[in-house]
């Protein structure tokens, strides 16, 4: 194994073993408490609370549900399907960025295909009664219990494929159990040559799920009140929305921190595989018993309110990728693109270079695209309206991610680019909201 982990810390580093020890023993019951919350008690905090502070922990022992054979069944015909797909659906060669070792990976683009065929095989099951998604949702607390466990294990699988298997050059130990454990050891972990194992979990299973629930979420509501709300539409309308725009554009995100520079461990994979389907989805889970009757009017501003932001932060993407597909030989906003030459050397000793983009989207702020990611969030939770704080736990959360990965990725480009970076920084001044942060 060739290349250890990064082992520098954007923050202290008792900070950094706080955050990491926090997150692998709270996340796992934080998902049982909020579909507890959701499902069985009205969405309100309070509610739970009282009923923890009067049963203890025996209380929250008896709400954690059993994994069941149907929730393991589910889990497994969902994820062996969506691997199929991966690995049997028709799609473009596409390469990856060169990594820090020098290596570049490729992959089969096919995953619009695979959610096409994802939804469509979906909601047939149901329009034909083969397969009713409402015992997605009745045993959606089974099914999460099921997956913390399960995607426990597989990071121990990971864990251990990286100290004795690991797919390339771009893997490596920090020497430390619970940083290679938490960050994990492989960057582009592969079973056999084809099928990449965080292309399966990032997109094809956690994304993926995300759009699966979305709909289980509305159907279930229509089963229960025998039509569904404007609330919900929207609600569901903007996440598929976003997802498919993800699809669409699952080629760039290749390129992005998660798949390039982050290694497959807990924190990604198992936030993938199990945050994703029950932290993002929460808004839609909550509004299944909560039907807000928001009228046409109110309905159509947030719709197309939440849409121009998810349309914002694509053609961010866009023109990033179509500035680096072209080598800065592009038009952006109807003008060639102001930008800089970087030079950068590689852990291998080769000299590399890369154009940073200063103008577009990309010269108001450093990760202007993160903006209209938290809004598009916003107003696909905004139609549950106010009742309850919980709702909204996927927007405070999303956007404490999102200022944290901005602060861990200029620290990288900072390390990576040197004074090239800080050249950049002049041109572009403010990191994340401009004019402001």
């Amino acid at each position: 194994m060739a290349a250890a982990p990064e082992t520098k810390t954007v923050h202290s580093p008792a900070l950094t073993y706080f955050s990491m020890l926090s997150l692998l023993s709270l996340c796992p019951p934080f998902v049982i408490l909020l579909w507890y919350t959701m499902v069985h008690a009205d969405g309100s905090v309070v509610q739970t609370r009282n009923y923890l502070k009067q049963h203890g922990l025996q209380g929250f022992i008896d709400i954690w549900p059993r994994p069941t054979a149907i929730a393991w069944k589910i889990i497994f015909v969902y994820g062996a399907f969506e691997a199929a797909l991966q690995l049997l659906l028709p799609g473009k060669r596409v390469e990856g960025p060169v990594s820090p070792t020098g290596n570049r990976p490729v992959y089969k683009a096919n995953g619009m295909a695979a959610y096409f065929v994802t939804l469509v095989t979906y909601i047939s099951l149901w329009w034909f009664e083969i397969f009713n998604p409402t015992v997605v949702y009745d045993h959606l607390g089974e099914i999460y219990s099921a997956l913390i466990f399960g995607s426990l294990i597989f990071c121990v699988f990971l864990y251990i494929k990286g100290h004795v298997a690991p797919s390339s050059t771009d893997s490596g130990s920090s020497g430390n159990l619970i940083i290679d454990f938490y960050w994990g050891m492989e960057l582009y972990p592969r079973i056999g040559k084809n099928f990449d194992i965080k292309v399966f979990t990032n997109c094809r299973f956690g994304m993926m799920s995300w759009a699966v629930l979305a709909v289980t979420y509305c159907i279930k509501q229509y089963e229960l009140n025998g039509k569904v709300s404007d609330s919900m539409l929207v609600n569901t309308t903007l996440m598929l929305v976003y997802v498919t725009k993800f699809f669409w554009w699952e080629a760039g995100y290749w390129n992005t921190m998660d798949i390039a520079h982050d290694r497959a461990g807990f924190y990604i994979c198992w936030g993938c595989l199990v945050w994703v389907p029950s932290v993002y989805t929460s808004p839609g889970m909550y509004l299944v018993n909560h039907p807000v009757n928001l009228g046409m009017q109110l309905a159509l501003y947030i719709l197309v309110a939440g849409i121009l932001c998810i349309y914002i932060n694509y053609d961010c993407d866009r023109q990033r990728q179509e500035f680096r597909r072209t080598n800065g030989k592009c038009k952006i906003w109807g003008k060639a693109p102001s930008k800089i030459e970087a030079t950068y050397t590689t852990t291998s000793g080769e000299t590399k270079t890369s154009l940073l983009l200063t103008s577009g989207w990309w010269g108001l702020a450093r990760h202007f695209h993160y903006v209209p990611e938290i809004l598009a969030a916003f107003f696909w939770t905004v139609p549950a309206l106010f009742n309850h704080f919980l709702p909204y736990f996927y927007v405070v959360f999303l956007t404490i991610l999102l200022f944290d990965r901005a602060k861990r990725d200029d620290d990288r480009c900072r390390s990576k680019y040197g004074k090239y970076w800080k050249l950049y920084c002049n041109k572009a001044p403010y990191k994340i909201i401009p004019g402001i942060y």
